[in-house]
């Protein structure tokens, strides 16, 4: 698992107004939820953000809190909430993380590579983008990878044809499919003979009468 440095500082838990201010400043506001207490804190959005970007957000991040009683916590990113119009966040919440105890977290599914059935007309149907594990935070993986090359035409990937390591349990459905291979199905055209009887009804004049 990738681990990062993240520095933030003690904030009052206020309105919205205090954090619109506090995002004005280039930071984003955040609470840790901690092992034995929770802190409302403010981070350096940017730096974050950088973090995100290069691991993701299952990153292990080293988190020092400017007048926090615990002089370094290990946490990941909880949750957060982003500008319904911009790229950035509005508010992050961090978890603390006990290094020793097994945590469960969702891990996203990464796609290696292509198909040999792609050149053959097949679409890919990437139906599950993340899956539920169970492992000590160090152990926690950035993603897990499907090599593409391997699944051919016709073929379905499932939750228990993942490959993992030892110390990781999936929680999830082993018989979930992950990603397939598959042909479009075209819509079958009416057999000739209904198309023919089909034309001649409309060509049908009443016969007259006399």
């Amino acid at each position: 698992m990738a681990s990062a440095t993240l520095n933030g500082k003690l904030r009052e838990p206020g309105s919205k107004s205090a954090a619109r201010k506090i995002r004005r400043e280039a930071s984003l506001p955040a609470v840790l939820y901690g092992l034995k207490d929770n802190v409302s804190l403010k981070v350096n959005q940017k730096d974050l953000g950088k973090i995100m970007e290069k691991h993701g957000h299952n990153v292990l991040i080293a988190l020092s809190i400017e007048g926090d009683s615990s002089k370094q916590r290990q946490v990941i990113v909880k949750d957060y909430q982003r500008h319904p119009l911009q790229t950035d966040w509005l508010h992050v919440d961090f978890l603390e993380i006990d290094m020793q105890k097994k945590t469960r977290i969702l891990v996203p599914v990464k796609l290696v590579g292509h198909s040999p059935g792609e050149k053959q007309g097949g679409l890919v149907n990437h139906a599950v983008k993340e899956i539920e594990v169970e492992c000590l935070p160090g152990d926690i993986p950035d993603e897990i990878e499907i090599n593409m090359p391997d699944v051919k035409l016709g073929e379905v990937v499932h939750i228990s044809d993942l490959k993992v390591y030892d110390k990781l349990t999936i929680i999830d459905d082993p018989g979930n499919a992950v990603v397939s291979i598959y042909v479009e199905k075209v819509k079958e055209e009416a057999p000739a003979e209904e198309e023919a009887e089909a034309v001649a009804a409309t060509e049908e004049k009443p016969a007259d009468a006399k």
